[in-house]
């Protein structure tokens, strides 16, 4: 299907429109890693709520804001990682929420745990003050300085999965068909409503760390190494030596990157291995231990059912 002249200055040349009705449109976005889908809604004129669902590495993203807007962003699922113009990236982890004005990002969209899963309420500011003061009459909020209050510096503003942030997305995935479009307007409201009422960011205020470009970087690197060698097991002053990157500054940014220490994340990664080959080779239980780090096998059932809940030989039974 087509992409309209407008959708491609939008979203940019590199998004195919999969399917298109009165309701909403799906977007898509294909590499050989992956894809991923945006199924946008128009809640009001220049306001539209966007379904984000991506299972792919990162993507290469062409969108530029042609006008002044509020972009708000909502993580679900996995992560999220955006790289500055200057060098800099940020990570929006499960449940937290984003606001920028979309100007500061370059064109890479990163996703380190290859999901991601979210919603993103798009507000192109000239066009939806008039249908907002059209349709609520009375709604003590302005979006024009919601955006002087929350982008103002060229970094976004994040705020913590917290519980108020969870009431009001929730019920946005789960909501019936036959209700949306009603439903739509009455969430974008309350997500405006409740953003008035937050305190603007100061500049000492971040309590969310960035990172430079050389770190993450290494990082991705030593998760790379850590991956494609299960069969060892190192230390963390081995990875640090190995990489050239001080001890602490390896914690935190793998840490940042992938909201997990260097352990837990191969011993999830380990067992996801496992996993896979349980399902689809016939090698003993013994040998799958060997491949994944472990010199025995009792050890590695212990782990494998920490992780997935059953041991070996009951996931392999479960799923032959």
């Amino acid at each position: 299907m087509e992409v309209s002249r407008k959708e491609k200055n939008s979203y940019g040349k590199n998004i195919t429109v999969v399917k298109q009705n009165e309701a909403c449109t799906v977007y898509q976005m294909k590499d050989g890693s992956g894809e991923g889908t945006m199924t946008c809604y128009q809640v009001f004129p220049g306001i539209d709520l966007i379904y984000n669902d991506f299972h792919m590495p990162g993507c290469f993203s062409e969108f530029q804001p042609k006008v002044n807007m509020l972009g708000i962003d909502h993580c679900r699922e996995g992560r999220i990682e955006w790289e500055f113009q200057n060098g800099s990236y940020l990570y929006l982890a499960q449940g937290d929420l984003q606001i920028s004005s979309k100007d500061n990002h370059t064109a890479g969209f990163g996703f380190p745990l290859s999901h991601y899963h979210g919603i993103t309420v798009a507000i192109y500011i000239d066009e939806a003050l008039p249908a907002l003061a059209a349709v609520s009459e009375g709604f003590p909020v302005d979006i024009t300085t919601l955006r002087e209050k929350f982008c103002t510096g060229k970094r976004p503003f994040i705020m913590r999965a917290q519980d108020s942030i969870q009431h009001i997305f929730s019920e946005l995935y789960t909501v019936p068909e036959q209700i949306k479009k009603t439903y739509f307007k009455i969430k974008v409201l309350e997500l405006l409503l409740f953003l008035s009422t937050v305190e603007a960011p100061s500049d000492s205020g971040d309590e969310r760390r960035y990172f430079p470009r050389s770190q993450v970087n290494a990082v991705k690197a030593v998760m790379n190494y850590i991956c494609e060698n299960l069969d060892r097991r190192f230390t963390l002053k081995e990875l640090s030596d190995r990489f050239c990157l001080p001890l602490t500054t390896l914690k935190l940014c793998f840490k940042g990157v992938y909201g997990c220490s260097v352990q837990a994340y191969l011993r999830s990664y380990r067992m996801q291995a496992a996993a896979l080959m349980l399902r689809q080779s016939k090698d003993s239980i013994a040998v799958i231990a060997g491949k994944v780090g472990y010199d025995n096998a009792s050890k590695f059932a212990a782990a494998f059912k920490l992780v997935t809940g059953r041991s070996p030989q009951e996931y392999r039974k479960s799923v032959v």
